[in-house]
């Protein structure tokens, strides 16, 4: 490992080296020409309404992995192929591509008459790929330069140019293109080497101590519910934050990802994931919540309708709640649930007044559920706009529970027989309830940040309510 360091530390060097050499030496690097040339198109002819333009940035690092740029233009014909004319003509074109020869490793031209078309691919990191037509008739004259991308050797950078004549001949029409995107050789060789690959990319808030991650597999969600907390099959350590895994998989398969903390104990909680082939799971650890890949779990995951976890594996086992299918701890509303003295039982009609009242409150925390469950796709969208009757909903039917509970407690109220703690676990029930919905406008904030209005008045009348509860169960408390 020492020798492997030290050759890593000598390559760095002679890299850097030449790197050096060739800018004191005054190599050109970049298609400064072609660059130039299309800037100077853009501004003269460009028709910027009209243009193409989107970056895609890596989450995590926030590095450029591809973008697109495309501008279409309208010139005079009369200009276009003067040589004499004082804007941009036919001579400047060829001239930039052919000065910028050097610094590339393709360079095309394509006349009129030809019945090549011709392509760009636009491939990010994770796998994303789209295609962008440049030359599609054989009327149309076409020039195109690939260099390496300056920052990042395994990007390419196309410069692309064609036009053709308008049906009057009056008018030159043509479009630039410019496209970073994953150099072709690379993603072509990791496409036939990664369609077994299954890779975990993980990053680790600033403000948490996590050390060591343990990856466990299994091929069924059976399987995986009776892991023993030792049968894992790596240990991935964090280093600057940052932690990666990978393995081959010849089918799907389900797996967990659970921390070790510096004192080498295990968290009590653990991430559930369907572990796939040819896939990669990007994953950001808070303190307490994580934030997950949601394309993954919706083209392949928990979301896609091909999952093999369980609901319960989908949720862990903290009982987080999860947008996807809400899970709120129900009040024992039950009157099994209520701890009556043996010696003394209900009556029929006080069993029946109870199991009326139970069933009330939990129709009306079905009613709660259901609607938070409504809010999901507004969540997928990444927008809560047009979702403000939904809150307002969340608002009465909660106002609609609290009479039901406190009527609930004074019935209770009214048995000689209970114990003197049945507040304080009623109580407990109730505020568990209310701690999920606030958990709910917790998962709301992160996944779509800033919460409208009537959200955040649902969300300060849960916690209202909450803190209603909690005086209620400590003057409980102190009166037992």
């Amino acid at each position: 490992m020492k020798r492997l360091f030290i050759l890593l530390l000598i390559a760095c060097s002679t890299i850097a080296t030449i790197h050096a050499q060739q800018r004191a030496k005054g190599q050109q690097t970049t298609p400064i020409h072609v660059k130039t040339l299309f800037n100077d198109i853009i501004k003269t002819w460009g028709n910027p309404s009209d243009e193409v333009f989107s970056i895609n940035k890596n989450p995590n690092t926030n590095l450029i992995e591809s973008s697109v740029r495309i501008t279409y233009f309208v010139a005079n014909n009369s200009e276009w192929t003067d040589e004499n004319a004082k804007s941009l003509n036919l001579k400047d074109i060829s001239e930039a591509f052919k000065k910028d020869e050097p610094t590339s490793y393709q360079l095309l031209h394509l006349s009129p008459g030809t019945n090549e078309s011709f392509s760009l691919r636009a491939v990010d990191g994770n796998g994303k790929d789209k295609s962008y037509l440049v030359r599609g008739m054989n009327k149309e004259e076409m020039w195109l330069l690939c260099t390496k991308n300056a920052e990042n050797p395994q990007l390419r950078d196309a410069y692309a140019i064609k036009w053709t004549l308008s049906d009057d001949e009056s008018k030159i029409l043509g479009a630039v293109y410019q496209i970073t995107s994953l150099r072709p050789d690379i993603y072509e060789k990791e496409l036939a080497s990664s369609r077994k690959t299954f890779k975990i990319v993980g990053r680790v808030d600033e403000n948490i101590k996590d050390s060591l991650y343990n990856i466990y597999i299994a091929e069924t969600a059976d399987e995986l519910a009776n892991i023993g907390d030792d049968d894992y099959v790596a240990c991935v350590p964090v280093i600057n934050k940052r932690f990666e895994w990978q393995t081959e998989l010849e089918k799907p398969m389900v797996g967990r990802l659970r921390c070790i903390f510096p004192d080498g104990s295990l968290c009590s909680a653990w991430i559930n994931l369907d572990f796939v082939p040819g896939e990669t799971y990007n994953i950001t650890v808070h303190n307490g919540y994580y934030d997950g890949d949601q394309d993954y779990e919706r083209r392949v995951g928990r979301n896609s309708g091909r999952s093999l976890l369980n609901e319960r594996q989908k949720r862990g086992n903290d009982d987080v709640v999860i947008l996807d299918d809400v899970v709120i701890d129900t009040i024992p509303t039950d009157h099994r649930a209520i701890p009556l003295k043996d010696e003394v039982n209900p009556t029929p009609e006080q069993k029946m007044q109870m199991e009326a009242k139970g069933h009330a409150i939990a129709a009306n925390i079905d009613a709660i559920k259901a609607t938070y469950k409504s809010l999901k796709p507004f969540v997928d969208m990444g927008s809560l706009t047009g979702s403000d009757n939904y809150f307002k909903q969340i608002i009465r039917l909660n106002k609609e529970l609290d009479v039901k509970c406190q009527d609930y407690i004074k019935y209770l109220g009214g048995f000689d027989s209970l114990p003197s703690d049945w507040k304080t676990d009623l109580y407990e029930g109730i505020l568990g309830f209310y701690s999920k919905q606030s958990q709910v406008f917790g998962e709301l904030y992160k996944k779509v940040g800033l919460l409208p209005k009537p959200a955040q008045k649902a969300q300060k009348y849960v916690n209202k309510l909450m803190e209603k509860y909690m005086k209620e169960m400590k003057k409980a408390m102190t009166e037992n």
